[in-house]
């Protein structure tokens, strides 16, 4: 799947800036689908030349002129026929950290207790950010009064997955700090 599906997906929310889109990759899509905004002003561009969005040129007094980006009917067309196809590949785990735990043995275990820990605060970061949408998407209701009325519930069920990959990474950091620490405590005499 290319960038411009997950871009296609944010503009069901409504008419967006560049800027305001990256801000929606950075809370909503960055736990499956992470851009840079440098790919998603590339990929804007080629939504548009090809037909699937319009932009709009918004005049801004003492900022600089901003373009607005709405999605077209061809663009929901071909984002609904994406939708209905079944995934090309099944999810790949591609994680820096894996290889480095996969080849710890015989290096300092203090290191790696470091790579673990920052892991498992990025973790908690990303968690305490995700609850943050889940409140405001909820708005004061139950979820599941949010999963029958809203009028879209595919962010929160995406969010719903966020969430428990990271609650997941949590406890797989818990887990891996406990084998270290056993690893390093003396044994019986």
């Amino acid at each position: 799947m290319s960038l411009k599906y997950a871009v296609l997906a944010a503009l069901l929310e409504g008419e967006a800036s560049g800027y305001e889109l990256a801000k929606v990759f950075n809370v909503s899509l960055a736990n499956f689908w992470p851009a840079t905004p440098q790919q998603l002003y590339r990929e804007l561009e080629r939504l548009a030349q090809d037909g699937l969005i319009e932009a709009r040129v918004v005049q801004q007094e003492r900022r600089p002129n901003k373009r607005m980006f709405t999605l077209t009917e061809a663009g929901r067309r071909d984002l609904d026929a994406f939708a209905a196809e079944p995934p090309r590949r099944p999810t790949a785990i591609r994680d820096e950290l894996l290889i480095k735990i996969q080849a710890m043995d015989g290096t300092d275990p203090a290191v790696t207790r470091e790579l673990i820990e920052e892991r498992r605060s990025w973790s908690r970061g990303k968690l305490d950010r995700y609850e943050r949408v889940r409140d405001r998407l909820l708005a004061g209701r139950t979820e599941e009064e949010h999963l029958r009325d809203a009028d879209r519930v595919g962010p929160y069920l995406t969010l719903m997955a966020g969430i428990s990959f990271e609650e997941e990474n949590l406890r797989w950091c818990e887990r891996v700090l406990a084998v270290l620490r056993q690893r390093v405590a003396p044994g019986p005499v």
